[in-house]
């Protein structure tokens, strides 16, 4: 499996920041860590043998990158009205650093030209990110592979609401949006999957909100809630892995029922 690490500045969130990049041709996917996790967790913890089957065979290029958990989610002491702008201002390092290098990494890689779109994949708070993203940026992700995410910024910043916190919040943000909303077109042209579990260490609640939310508005995703013997750990996310990534990817006829 090729590897490429990076360490670049980034005037968002002015400081250095690492990623490293799976994979030699393919979609570009965007992996981002767990609470408080770091960019080399997917390899640390093995997601590369889950994804290894798309990776090796120059299906996907994943770009696994750091977050500013620490300072934001779960800077639970800090002043909530800093915490979130802190945290659109990784919001903008994803939107106008990360995917603009991706793209020109996997369009130089494949051949490409044009404005490849990103799936996006999270489990655990990663998840949350990701979900968020894809949702807020349409126009940047085109596919999301959610895995025992929360779907409320109230994890991270409890009663506090102001206009930052709602756009991040799925539940809020996509509670409040139009039927009409533009958006809602771009969604359903693209393929999210959002599952949990309802095991030990889950928390399916807001799985289940979002739920209701989606199909309120006419949203299409696959959102999905394994048995209560599935718990929120990384056995579970690999098989959760070779179970969607097919469908998220196009390569089988398996489809939202």
């Amino acid at each position: 499996m090729e590897t490429q690490y990076f360490s670049n500045y980034s005037p968002a969130l002015g400081r250095q920041m690492e990623c490293k990049v799976y994979g030699h041709a393919g979609r570009p996917v965007l992996f981002i860590p767990c609470q408080d996790g770091r960019f080399y967790d997917f390899e640390n913890y093995h997601m590369t043998d889950a994804w290894s089957p798309w990776i090796d065979s120059g299906k996907v290029m994943v770009c696994a990158i750091d977050t500013v958990d620490k300072e934001t989610w779960s800077n639970k002491g800090g002043d909530p009205a800093w915490r979130i702008r802190r945290y659109e201002q990784w919001i903008a390092y994803i939107a106008d650093e990360v995917v603009p290098f991706l793209r020109n990494l996997v369009n130089e890689r494949n051949g490409w030209t044009g404005y490849p779109d990103v799936i996006a994949f999270g489990c655990s708070l990663g998840a949350t990110h990701a979900a968020n993203l894809y949702f807020r940026r349409p126009d940047l992700f085109d596919g999301l592979l959610a895995l025992s995410g929360i779907y409320t910024a109230e994890y991270g910043f409890d009663s506090y609401m102001d206009n930052l916190v709602y756009q991040n919040s799925p539940i809020h943000c996509l509670g409040g949006m139009r039927k009409d909303h533009p958006y809602i077109d771009l969604y359903n042209r693209k393929k999210a999957v959002i599952c949990c579990g309802t095991g030990a260490w889950e928390m399916p609640d807001s799985t289940r909100i979002l739920k209701g939310i989606l199909e309120e508005k006419g949203i299409h995703a696959w959102v999905d809630l394994w048995g209560s013997d599935v718990s929120h750990n990384w056995e579970w996310w690999y098989k959760q892995v070779a179970y969607y990534v097919p469908y998220i990817l196009g390569l089988d006829s398996q489809e939202n029922s």
